[in-house]
């Protein structure tokens, strides 16, 4: 029988800590080892019980989570889930804090929510299986290669989760402010992606929003699904745009990742390039395997640079990976499968 995940909740709110340990000791798969309620009572657990994983708030006193968190990844790096406020200034601060090096994260419940905290401990075992021992600070953006790459007439779509933030940044900062249009679902609480798409804009040299039903298609644009109750699609072969759909879940996300690779292996067979990133489950592997049934070059992020190589493996076993690559390559095979040809364009 495999060990249960063993996890220190820190969070100033002892009705919080109760809360979150209530949900993980639920699952007996994960065990709640120690509690703390700031960053020098966490210091002093994590020294005593080395946990696996670590649950985090950002909003403590004495030292907030993110310069604890940064503590951490310098000195003694392990697998960290922050729990965030669902607000724009909490988006803010938890995506600084996956940039940093956190795994993943999730919200803080609000009145009338079903399931407090959501999928928190899968989260945790995934977090404990990754053996993550690294900081994973983002560096600063390269030189976009805009001289040199001549736009062909591709469409790109991609698909993330768990690890997402740093491995979007990654891929995107490798674009030229004349990239292929490029459509992204990044599994992402419903606050969080707008100041996701906000801060790939800051970062990156193309133009990055979030999308919107109707939005078109056009170069130098990256379109990112918004967290939420609608999913991103592609349509209208004529005048390529966005459409967000009322539709159930898929895989148990939305917006869903194979919906959206369904609709852009529908809209553009052979000219598309399809990439999965890392992230926990399957969703965006039968997608994906339709875009490449369909013509579509397809990229997938390898094990060794994922943060949980589940997306990315589940593709790759079902053929739906034509190449698997570092993270640190993928960005710049997106632009050799996109760029025009000498002769005319693809």
């Amino acid at each position: 029988m495999t060990m249960p995940a063993r996890v220190l909740v820190v969070d100033d709110s002892p009705t919080m800590r109760g809360l979150i340990t209530a949900v993980l000791n639920s699952d007996p798969e994960v065990s709640v080892i120690g509690q703390a309620g700031d960053a020098h009572e966490a210091r002093a657990a994590i020294k005593e019980l080395n946990p696996d994983v670590v649950t985090l708030d950002i909003e403590m006193p004495n030292m907030n989570g993110l310069e604890f968190l940064e503590k951490i990844m310098r000195l003694r790096p392990m697998p960290v889930i922050m729990v965030s406020t669902m607000t724009h200034q909490g988006a803010n601060a938890t995506l600084a804090a996956l940039e940093i090096g956190a795994f993943d994260c999730v919200g803080k419940p609000v009145p009338g929510d079903v399931r407090p905290f959501g999928d928190l401990a899968e989260k945790v075992k995934a977090a404990a299986r990754s053996n993550r021992g690294r900081s994973r600070t983002v560096a600063a953006p390269p030189v976009a290669p805009t001289a040199e790459y001549r736009v062909g007439r591709k469409v790109v779509a991609i698909g993330s989760s768990t690890g997402g933030v740093e491995a979007l940044i990654a891929v995107l900062q490798k674009f030229p402010k004349n990239c292929p249009p490029t459509v992204i679902t990044q599994h992402m609480p419903p606050t969080f992606t707008k100041s996701f798409a906000e801060r790939l804009n800051r970062i990156c040299a193309p133009v990055v929003q979030e999308a919107t039903d109707g939005a078109r298609l056009e170069i130098g644009k990256i379109y990112l699904a918004p967290g939420g109750d609608r999913h991103l699609q592609v349509s209208n072969p004529s005048a390529p745009c966005c459409r967000l759909i009322e539709r159930d879940p898929v895989n148990g996300h939305r917006p869903s990742v194979d919906v959206l690779f369904d609709s852009v292996a529908d809209l553009a067979g052979r000219n598309a390039v399809g990439v999965i990133l890392t992230g926990m489950g399957r969703d965006g592997a039968s997608g994906l395997l339709k875009m490449r049934s369909a013509g579509a070059r397809t990229l997938g992020q390898n094990e060794k640079t994922c943060v949980v190589y589940g997306m990315p493996r589940v593709a790759h076993d079902i053929g739906a990976v034509e190449q698997q690559l570092p993270l640190n390559a993928i960005g710049e095979e997106i632009l050799k499968l996109t760029a025009a040809r000498k002769e005319g364009t693809e």
